[in-house]
């Protein structure tokens, strides 16, 4: 019996830490993000081997960035995607210092939309794993979005692979027509 009561302590305390970690106090930082603000990923600019938009309008800000050989800090309204159904959208500066204004989004993608599954910081995971714990790992210069020589370690996709994920966006059906 108290094997189990500090089990269930012991849960509530980590959610607790997790969720404390996960947001700003300040909501005045955070930017509007609707199931609207996923699209099709060829609505979006590709840069290398993902697809970028800014919710804020600045697109060019975000491309420089994105295509940099150096990196940089990603402008706020950032929206980054590899896959079509896990999006990272920055938010204005001190949003959340801990994923560095970053939250992960896990989506469900059909033909009619998108309907967001998860959202958040740090407790936002895929069956791999928290998007966090893997993004926590790009240096210090690429502002957490890993690429090839980032610093992150390697996904177990090829980019065959990947390239077929983006294909097959089921929002993408009616462009196809």
């Amino acid at each position: 019996m108290f094997n189990s009561q500090l089990k269930t302590f012991s849960l509530i305390v980590l959610t607790s830490l997790i969720t404390s970690q996960s947001y700003s106090a300040d909501d005045s930082k955070k930017l509007d993000v609707s199931e609207a603000t996923f699209k099709c990923l060829s609505a979006f600019a590709a840069s290398g081997r993902f697809f970028v938009d800014n919710t804020l309008g600045d697109v060019d800000g975000t491309l420089e960035v994105a295509n940099s050989s150096k990196g940089g800090v990603y402008p706020p309204g950032s929206l980054l995607t590899l896959v079509p159904n896990e999006v990272m959208v920055k938010h204005r500066e001190g949003w959340n210092p801990a994923t560095n204004d970053w939250e992960f989004f896990l989506l469900d993608v059909s033909a009619e939309g998108t309907n967001i599954l998860a959202r958040g910081g740090i407790e936002v995971a895929n069956p791999a794993g928290s998007c966090f714990g893997c993004h926590q790992l790009a240096r210090p210069e690429w502002d957490l979005v890993c690429g090839i020589d980032h610093g992150c370690a390697p996904i177990p996709f090829t980019l065959e692979q990947i390239r077929g994920a983006q294909a097959a966006d089921p929002r993408c059906i009616n462009e196809r027509k």
